[in-house]
């Protein structure tokens, strides 16, 4: 065989074989990989970030965890690239909708926020007992809660700080003057906020005032008032919440000024109206000689720039950026609603219940209901007979914990029931929670804290 027809043969067959592999999809042995091929790194990290929400808009936010370990599985170089602090970033962004990092990195931040809401599904947590009633003066009215402070306020008009994880407390406030201002209790705490910058925690009296207290001076810390209420004018306070931006506190007693509104900066009353609770005046007035009486209204931030205001019998949601512009307004129809069984979270979201033990998760500000569940759970409920049928609930991002003689966990996403806490702690009067922790205050026993955090 002659050269040239060697050389065309082996031509032939190269071609047979490009054809071959052009019509069945394989890559061709002689063709060379384009260096396109090679994903650049900011978009691996796009990629990864889109699993991640993905799994997380399907399953729920503890299947992008591992999702994102299957995806950095496919190559080593992928794998190198999975060391971004910028990727963890927007990962602890876009799933648990964290933006303030507490440990050395954001890949840690991301595995302890993941690890966190494993065990708030499979009811590991430890549980401290911080304080006891003394006496009916030191019942508590209130509580509010952040990443590391947890603070109680009480009928007699003081407030004690905690620090978290360890629940020692660090500061006591007690700024109001020995004073009955129309009525006994108008000197007990109405709501709590904490500032972050810097630390601060500001909290209301029912008769009007505000006062914001610095967190490092020491035990007995002083404070200075930034308000001063005028309970003839404006009627009790019912209600008060805050963060760095605003103020807002709920008022029953004088018709059109039921919501109050300052800038935080500032301490600059912007806006007061509404008739949220004006059917509610009466009741309000009785708040101040009797503490045992009916919850009027709620307030909560749903938010950066959203509240929730509720009465017995409609729920509002206010744009803060227009204070005074009502967005939506939901009238409740099934039953009066539990006023002290409504909260509401960072991400939007509100849950309330009724006087039927119904209750409802909903988006704000929209208000379309996400899930109902029955929060007495009747079958759990009849183990503790003689007990009263009221609930008092709070959530965080992904779960709704009802206190009814018993302790019980939701999820807010489906309405599933999870489990019962270990734990009995009967007749709550005041519950929070947040990402990793839930306190609650019970007439019997005093404050308890649950710390899901725990390895």
């Amino acid at each position: 065989m002659s050269e040239e027809r060697q050389r065309g043969k082996n031509v032939g067959g190269s071609n047979t074989v490009a054809r071959r592999h052009s019509l069945t999809g394989e890559a061709s042995p002689s063709r060379r990989r384009s260096s396109v091929a090679v994903w650049p790194e900011h978009f691996v990290e796009s990629v990864a970030v889109q699993v991640a929400v993905d799994a997380t808009l399907s399953e729920g936010r503890l299947a992008a965890g591992p999702a994102i370990v299957h995806f950095f599985q496919v190559c080593s170089t992928w794998r190198g690239m999975s060391q971004s602090e910028m990727l963890w970033q927007d990962l602890t962004n876009r799933v648990w909708s964290h933006h303030h990092r507490q440990l050395p990195s954001w890949r840690e931040e991301f595995i302890q926020l993941h690890r966190t809401a494993r065990n708030f599904r499979m009811r590991r947590s430890a549980h401290s007992h911080l304080l006891a009633p003394t006496c009916p003066a030191k019942s508590c009215c209130c509580l509010s809660i952040s990443d590391t402070y947890l603070a109680a306020g009480f009928l007699d008009g003081n407030v004690c700080v905690f620090t978290l994880p360890g629940g020692e407390p660090i500061a006591n406030f007690s700024c109001h003057p020995s004073r009955d201002r129309l009525g006994r209790f108008s000197q007990c705490i109405s709501g709590l906020a904490f500032l972050s910058n810097p630390t601060r925690v500001v909290f209301a009296y029912r008769d009007g005032d505000i006062h914001v207290a610095p967190l490092n001076d020491g035990p007995l810390g002083t404070s200075h008032r930034a308000h001063a209420g005028d309970v003839v004018v404006d009627g009790p306070l019912l209600d008060f919440s805050g963060n760095d931006r605003w103020w807002i506190g709920l008022f029953a007693g004088a018709p059109g000024r039921s919501w109050h509104v300052w800038e935080a900066d500032t301490e600059q009353l912007i806006y007061v109206g509404g008739s949220l609770t004006d059917a509610g005046a009466l009741m309000g007035w009785y708040m101040l000689t009797d503490f045992g009486a009916p919850v009027v209204g709620r307030v909560r931030l749903a938010g950066s720039r959203i509240a929730v205001g509720c009465s017995s019998s409609r729920i509002q949601v206010m744009d803060l950026d227009n204070p005074g512009f009502i967005i939506n307004e939901l009238a409740v129809q099934q039953g009066e609603l539990a006023v002290d069984s409504v909260d509401a979270t960072s991400e939007e979201k509100i849950v309330y219940v009724d006087l039927n033990g119904l209750a409802k998760v909903c988006r704000v500000p929209t208000l379309d209901e996400i899930c109902r569940f029955d929060a007495l759970r009747r079958e759990m409920q009849g183990q503790n007979q003689g007990e009263a049928a009221r609930v008092v609930a709070c959530m965080n991002w992904g779960y709704v914990i009802c206190f009814s003689g018993w302790a019980g966990a939701w999820d807010a996403q489906t309405g599933v029931f999870l489990y019962r806490f270990r734990e009995r702690v009967r007749n709550v009067v005041a519950a929070v929670a947040n990402n990793r922790y839930v306190a609650a205050w019970s007439a019997d026993s005093g404050l308890h804290l649950w710390d899901f955090g725990v390895m």
